[in-house]
């Protein structure tokens, strides 16, 4: 899918408590779509009863087919799961602190970046992660998890975020490091349970953490599959080994497994902390997760058959500014 015309139709979907100056931001995104030759968007602010999913849906019945969701890692999660089963496209306008999708984009921080994306057209089928149970099904764009990459974002202050970004996920992670792992069942498709002690269990459509590091060097975003990582350290030498492996981009890291499923159910002998896309959610004992293959069409960096989203970002990145120049002048 390509958007090479002008005067596509749009919509900003945004989240007011992420921005400093919500007039300053219509302001620029408006000049830059009239230069690029598309109408003036609509403007959605999200509410703490709905943080995006409903208002992406009025864009697309007002119809929007690009929608741009400016704020952080929920209001992008939220503003997906209203294009679920539509033909609009999803723009990420990043303002938050993680920025999980943006990260795998390249765009993290970058709103020229995201706007030439947008105008530019590349356009890409993205899986979803969708998280079964009982009260209500959520949908994930990147990651989900159970334990440990949960209790970090938890115990991540906003304050601290506000002033060192995502590294201040790693002050929250080391008040964790000594806890005591999970006793947990790891059911993989139709294949019979495999029983661990766990410190953390991740499910992800795409590869990046916070801060760019790839956790799945093979995962791509279209293939159908979700990369799960069962992670095992049980001393501060194993948390060493396990981030040092990562960092470093080794095939194997140690004190990590990784599998691929299509369903992925992980059950706790107790409640445990459980996040998606950088947002935790109520604790519970099981995580239950299948993909949706191509849910929705993502605004990406050309060319968009890449394996990587992030490719050609930074060039996008020049080109975005270039488009803001022009429609400053």
């Amino acid at each position: 899918m390509g958007v090479t015309r002008s005067g596509v139709r749009s919509a900003v979907v945004v989240n007011p408590a992420k921005l400093d100056d919500p007039d300053e931001l219509r302001a620029v995104l408006d000049k830059a779509l009239a230069k690029a030759g598309w109408p003036a968007p609509a403007w959605y602010e999200t509410t703490r009863e709905d943080p995006g999913q409903g208002q992406s849906k009025a864009a697309v019945e007002a119809g929007a087919e690009v929608v741009f969701a400016c704020g952080g890692d929920g209001t992008i999660m939220s503003c997906a799961s209203g294009l679920v089963g539509t033909e609009a496209a999803l723009a990420v306008l990043p303002s938050g602190t993680g920025n999980l999708l943006a990260a795998n984009l390249g765009l993290s921080g970058d709103l020229a970046a995201g706007i030439a994306v947008a105008v530019e057209g590349g356009r890409r089928r993205l899986d979803l992660g969708l998280v079964k149970s009982r009260d209500e099904d959520r949908w994930f764009t990147v990651m989900a998890g159970m334990g440990f990459d949960a209790q970090m974002l938890g115990s991540t202050s906003e304050s601290t975020k506000a002033r060192i970004g995502w590294l201040a996920y790693i002050f929250g992670g080391l008040k964790h490091l000594r806890d005591r792992p999970m006793r947990i069942s790891v059911r993989i498709d139709d294949r019979p349970p495999m029983r661990r002690r766990a410190r953390s269990v991740l499910i992800a459509n795409v590869g990046r953490l916070q801060g760019g590091v790839r956790l799945f060097k093979e995962a791509e975003p279209d293939d159908g599959w979700l990369d799960i990582a069962i992670l095992t350290p049980r001393t501060l030498g194993h948390w060493a080994v396990l981030i040092g492996g990562v960092l470093g981009g080794r095939r194997r890291v140690p004190r990590m497994e990784t599998y691929r499923a299509h369903r992925i159910q992980v059950t706790s002998n107790r409640p445990q902390p459980r996040q998606m896309d950088g947002d935790v959610i109520p604790a519970g004992r099981v995580l239950r997760v299948e993909v949706r293959h191509r849910a929705i069409w993502l605004c990406v960096p050309r060319p968009e058959s890449a394996d990587d989203l992030a490719h050609d970002a930074d060039a996008a990145a020049e080109r975005g500014e270039r488009l803001m120049r022009r429609a400053a002048e």
